[in-house]
């Protein structure tokens, strides 16, 4: 089992910034996949972004040029910097892993982008 650990959610204003991290722990393999996913009210999950053991990422459309995804493998740690947030940002954003023998999610840290 691998345990995930969202936190930096919260409410941020347009334009602005937030930094998103995820704490894994457990059956950790060197080589996995971690990654962000959100959920919006009354919409299916999506990729935001993820990135492999060996560094190599891959964005959604919505997210290139405004996010960037980042891990510290000796920390077992992701994070997702997010910037010039709009209002279509606003969701539930998961953290995952993946190593093919074993898919975990995160509880989800909420992401409001309000006035």
């Amino acid at each position: 089992q691998v345990q995930l650990v969202e936190s930096g959610g919260g409410l941020v204003q347009p334009g602005g910034s937030l930094r998103l991290s995820c704490a894994a722990s457990g059956r950790i393999f060197n080589i996995n996949v971690m990654g962000w996913y959100r959920q919006a009210p009354g919409k299916q999950r999506e990729l935001v972004a993820r990135i492999t053991s060996g560094g190599n990422t891959n964005y959604a459309d919505s997210a290139l040029g405004r996010f960037t995804v980042s891990r510290d493998n000796a920390k077992n740690t992701v994070y997702l910097q997010m910037n010039s947030l709009n209002s279509e940002d606003t969701a539930v954003y998961y953290c995952n892993y993946n190593d093919r023998t074993l898919y975990s999610w995160g509880k989800g840290t909420l992401v409001t982008v309000s006035s």
